[in-house]
C-alpha cells in the first residue's frame, strides 16, 4: 500500500470520504507519501547510481600510470599529467502522470481508492526509472541528448571500445582504452564449468578496482531465465533457505549484501549472483558494489525551485473536474565508465543492444 492511511492518521480499514478530510489535508498527506517512496527508490537503486548531480556535463577524473622519472642530482624530472579522466553528461526530462475526476465521483472516493490510484502512479514510476537505468547500462553506444538550456550534449555508456583511454588496469603500467560490452561467444543453455561467465567478470572489474585477498564485492545480476543453470555450477554455493538449518559437511554463505534489487542466490568464483529478473534474458550485469558506482542522476539545481523525485506539482480544481498533476524530472548517464560490464550470452560475434534499449 502507499502508505496514504498513515498520513492521513486513519486505519485501512476505515471507509472515510476524502471530502470529509479537506483538500489540504489529503494533499500534504500525499506529499509526505511520495517522500518516503522517493527514499526507498533512491536506496534501491544505491548499487547502480553514485548519487545525484545539478550539473549538465563535468570531467571524470582517475589517477594515470606510469613511472618516475630517473633524474640526476641536479636535475628535475619533467611535469606530469595524470591521464585518467573522460567528460561525461547527462540528460533531464520530466515524466508524469494525471489524475483526474469529476466533483461528485471526488466527493465519493475513500481513502482505499486514493491508496489505489497512489499505488498505480508510484508503480510507474518505479518502472520508468529502473528502465531508464537499465537502458543507461545495456545501451552501448553513445546518446545524443539536446537540452534546452545547453544544447546537445553527449551521454556516454560504460566503456566500450571507444577513443578514451583509462587509467592502467593491473600488471600494467600503461593507459589503454576498455570495452565493458561482451559477448561470450555461446549461448545460455551452454554456461558449464567450462563455459562459466564468473571469472571473468570478476576479472574484468578487479582489474580495476583491486584484487583483495579473500575476493571482492562483486555482483552479477542475471535474469530468472538463467538460474537453475547458473546454480548447477560446481563452483556455486548457493544461500540457504531462511526456513531451513544447515546440516555438516557444507559451505554456509555470510556477508550477503543488502538493498539489492532482486534475490541473491548464492556466489561464484568470487561474485554475487542475484537473480534480478527485470534483467533481460540471456544478458548480465556485473557491479562492484566497493568502487564508485556507473551512472549518476542528474536532477535539476535547486535553486529553480524544482522538486526532486515523484512529486505533486500542481492541482486543479475547474468545474466540474478536479486533476492532480504528478511529475518526476531526471535523466541517467555514466560517470565511472569502468564500474559495470555488461555480457550478452550469444554466439553472433558482437555485443547486441537488447531490443527494449536500443
Amino acid at each position: 500500500m502507499s502508505g496514504i492511511f498513515g498520513a492521513l492518521n486513519i486505519n485501512d480499514s476505515d471507509r472515510v470520504f476524502l471530502s470529509t478530510l479537506g483538500q489540504r489535508v489529503v494533499y500534504d498527506a500525499i506529499t509526505q507519501v511520495l517522500a518516503q517512496h522517493n527514499a526507498d527508490l533512491d536506496a534501491a537503486l544505491s548499487v547502480f547510481v553514485e548519487g545525484t548531480t545539478s550539473d549538465h556535463k563535468f570531467r571524470y577524473k582517475l589517477p594515470g600510470g606510469g613511472r618516475l622519472q630517473r633524474i640526476n642530482t641536479q636535475g628535475t624530472g619533467a611535469a606530469v599529467k595524470a591521464s585518467g579522466q573522460w567528460d561525461v553528461a547527462f540528460p533531464l526530462e520530466g515524466f508524469g502522470a494525471q489524475f483526474a475526476s469529476n466533483r461528485v465521483d471526488m466527493a465519493y472516493m475513500s481513502a482505499q481508492d486514493l491508496d489505489r490510484h497512489l499505488n498505480t502512479i508510484m508503480a510507474q514510476n518505479i518502472n520508468t526509472t529502473r528502465f531508464e537505468v537499465l537502458k543507461a547500462l545495456l545501451n552501448n553506444a553513445a546518446d545524443t541528448f539536446v537540452d534546452p538550456q545547453w544544447g546537445s550534449l553527449t551521454v556516454e555508456p560504460l566503456a566500450n571500445g571507444d577513443s578514451v583511454v583509462y587509467p592502467p588496469v593491473l600488471g600494467s603500467e600503461s593507459e589503454a582504452t576498455e570495452n565493458h560490452y561482451i559477448e561470450t561467444g555461446y549461448l545460455a543453455s551452454a554456461i558449464s564449468d567450462t563455459n562459466n561467465p564468473f571469472p571473468n567478470v570478476r576479472d574484468e572489474l578487479e582489474e580495476h578496482f583491486g584484487a583483495p585477498t579473500g575476493g571482492s564485492n562483486i555482483v552479477a545480476f542475471v535474469n530468472s531465465a538463467q538460474s537453475t543453470i547458473v546454480s548447477q555450477l560446481s563452483d556455486f554455493d548457493e544461500v540457504i533457505d531462511n526456513f531451513t538449518t544447515p546440516g555438516a559437511n557444507r559451505d554456509v554463505l555470510t556477508g550477503l549484501p543488502s538493498t539489492l534489487p532482486g534475490r541473491v542466490l548464492g556466489r561464484c568464483n568470487g561474485v554475487w549472483v542475484v537473480e534480478w529478473r527485470f534483467v533481460p534474458a540471456n544478458y548480465l550485469v556485473g557491479i562492484h558494489l566497493e568502487a564508485p558506482k556507473p551512472l549518476f542522476k542528474r536532477v535539476d539545481p535547486a535553486e529553480t525551485g524544482l522538486a526532486q523525485g515523484l512529486s505533486l506539482v500542481a492541482t486543479d480544481d475547474e468545474h466540474p473536474f478536479t486533476a492532480s498533476y504528478y511529475e518526476h524530472r531526471f535523466g541517467f548517464g555514466c560517470g565511472n565508465r569502468l564500474n559495470g560490464l555488461v555480457v550478452e550470452f550469444g554466439n553472433g560475434g558482437t555485443y547486441t543492444v537488447p531490443t527494449a534499449y536500443a
